[in-house]
């Protein structure tokens, strides 16, 4: 078996959990089961209180979407069982504000998995003096409060106070009057743009401990072997993370199927860029029409879970071997 074989070897059993003939699964040893106890026994106070935390207001939305409920008039509130999900799962609103949801997911998950991806290279082949630097530079988007870098991206792209359109009026389609939020195109590309500025170094950073788990022993069997640095990338790098890519892209599109802050700001849901989360809190807060907007937020919510179930199924990591446990 050549050197690459055996490195790719390697790299199927620790992202696949071993190649026994009982379909990989190789019986924990006495230091995983007790480190996995001691896990539970610290976590599981905190996880605990998160429950409770986050199983009330769940349970009191699906609650109050039971009922048709309408916060100026309480006394003709009236309970109506699941009426409020077939309405809302009937109006095209609720289907185009999922299909804007969608597309901004999608695209800023898959143009920060790249970046994040480049980013996370370039720290980790750094000279480690270097290092601090350059992550702390990458950092500094993603310490900026959402709502102040919505605000500083509408006053960039605003036509009367932005200084974007004198800037590159010299590139075709910019001018000193392009309205980048009158259309929906020009809006969601700069929701998009700012989503991406704004969070790309959290995906970059999750991939950067992923990179530090890969084996350098396998990069430089395979090195030896004559394989090429997209060969590398391809059978040793991406395989050993596949547990923190599937976290990252979890994390990430999870936070960005929820986006609020910058449509709220920039566009207020003009131009039919309305995502979920603004249409239940239009709902809610504008219309306070608490029965349909608790329906919104459940249905929401059960989306974000069938997202998890999706990403956990295609992946199919292991993790207790990704960890090295035996």
């Amino acid at each position: 078996m050549s050197t690459t074989s055996a490195a790719a070897g390697e790299v199927g059993r620790a992202a696949g959990g071993g190649d026994g003939d009982n379909g990989g699964k190789v019986p924990l040893s006495d230091r995983a089961r007790s480190e996995r106890r001691l896990g539970w026994y610290l976590a599981g106070p905190a996880f605990v209180v998160m429950l409770l935390v986050t199983a009330y207001p769940i349970l009191q939305a699906f609650y109050e979407s039971l009922f048709k409920y309408r916060l100026t008039d309480p006394d003709a509130r009236e309970f109506t069982w699941l009426n409020n999900y077939l309405v809302v799962l009937t109006d095209g609103v609720w289907w185009r504000a999922v299909g804007v949801t969608v597309l901004i997911t999608v695209i800023t998950v898959a143009v920060e998995a790249v970046l994040g991806f480049a980013l996370a290279l370039v720290m980790h082949r750094a000279l480690r003096t270097l290092r601090p630097v350059l992550r702390t530079a990458i950092l500094v988007p993603y310490a900026i409060i959402t709502v102040v870098s919505a605000f500083a991206w509408f006053y960039a792209f605003s036509i009367d106070s932005g200084f974007v359109n004198s800037w590159f009026a010299w590139v075709p389609g910019i001018s000193e009057n392009t309205n980048w939020f009158g259309e929906f195109g020009t809006s969601v590309f700069v929701i998009i743009a700012s989503e991406i500025w704004k969070t790309t170094p959290f995906i970059s950073l999750l991939l950067l401990a992923g990179l530090a788990q890969v084996p350098e022993d396998l990069q430089e069997a395979a090195k030896v072997d004559g394989a090429t640095w997209w060969q590398r990338m391809y059978k040793v790098t991406i395989p050993n993370m596949k547990a923190a890519i599937m976290v990252a892209l979890l994390f990430r599109t999870l936070d960005a199927f929820r986006i609020f802050d910058n449509v709220f700001i920039m566009t207020q849901g003009a131009n039919n860029t309305e995502v979920v989360s603004f249409l239940a809190y239009r709902q809610t807060i504008s219309r306070l029409e608490i029965g349909l907007g608790s329906a919104v937020s459940v249905l929401l919510f059960l989306c974000v879970v069938l997202i998890s179930f999706l990403f956990i199924k295609l992946f199919k990591v292991d993790l207790a071997s990704a960890r090295g446990e035996r």
